[in-house]
């Protein structure tokens, strides 16, 4: 048997990852000089307070893991000769999965029989959850190691993910859109939705006039996924507006009844860049997206 690894913005709950054997490493975030684990839930922090303080416009810091936690995250598997699979943060949004990959390197140089699959998920949030989800499903099918490997870094651009956030300022914190942008965006109460290109990247797609046409649009565009693949899950992601996110919900159950939704949390490592009230939306199609 092998053992699957992700890392915290898979934003999967931490019961979950626990009831199916699936181990990760955390993300760190910083708020005033205070710096905190990113467990999932288990019990480092409250995510609803989290969310309170997004909404004061308090903007958190965030660091990736480095290669040496990577080292030390990997090397009890290696040890004991378990074959793991790491399922990573999107390379195109962070330098995490590159550290994991010069952990790989050098454990390597140690151990060279020991068997450390990596893939680059290029997604984020629940969007990285469902590659996780689907891992947990072809293995305990019984699909080996390799194999999964494979299945996942191929249909890796058929995950779609769609997101729109409440307010600017955090995306130009963050570098994602100008001062002249967010200050004439606010004013005119523009609404950008976005999505994740090829290369694991964020990008506008368009920008929209209030929020509900935003929230509309993330439905319509993720109803396309779903009428290729009505039978996979969707996850539908807030960062602390449930009501936007039921909205959406009702949408797409109401358009496709049978396919599978739940309503899960942004975590803080990717809501310290999106700010209070983002909304994503994450399906699966059976086309690569472009």
């Amino acid at each position: 048997m092998y053992q699957l690894l992700t890392d915290s913005c898979c934003d999967l709950p931490y019961q979950t990852l626990h009831d199916h054997h699936v181990d990760f490493v955390s993300m760190h975030f910083a708020i005033d000089g205070v710096e905190y684990e990113d467990d999932l839930g288990e019990n480092h922090y409250d995510i609803n307070v989290f969310y309170q303080q997004l909404k004061q416009n308090v903007m958190p810091t965030t660091t990736q893991v480095n290669v040496g936690q990577f080292v030390d995250f990997f090397t009890p598997y290696v040890k004991t000769k378990t074959p793991i699979l790491y399922i990573g943060f999107s390379s195109g949004l962070s330098g995490t999965f590159n550290s994991a990959t010069q952990a790989r390197t050098m454990l390597l140089e140690k151990y060279p029989d020991a068997q450390i699959y990596l893939v680059d998920t290029l997604a984020a949030c629940a969007g990285e959850g469902q590659f996780v989800l689907d891992a947990i499903d072809k293995r305990d099918a019984g699909m080996a190691i390799d194999e999964l490997a494979k299945w996942l870094t191929d249909r890796r651009l058929q995950y779609r993910m769609w997101f729109t956030v409440d307010k600017l300022d955090f995306l130009y914190h963050g570098g994602r859109v100008s001062r002249t942008s967010a200050a004439l965006g606010t004013m005119l109460n523009i609404k950008p939705v976005m999505d994740v290109d090829t290369a694991g990247k964020l990008r506008v797609v368009r920008k929209v006039r209030a929020r509900k046409r935003s929230l509309v649009d993330l439905a319509n565009e993720t109803l396309k996924a779903i009428q290729e693949n009505p039978q996979h899950r969707v996850i539908i992601s807030t960062s602390g507006d449930r009501e936007a996110a039921n909205f959406i919900k009702d949408r797409l159950h109401e358009a496709s009844p049978q396919t599978p939704l739940q309503i899960g949390y942004i975590g803080p490592t990717i809501a310290s860049h999106t700010g209070f009230g983002c909304v994503a939306v994450f399906s699966m199609a059976t086309e690569d997206r472009q």
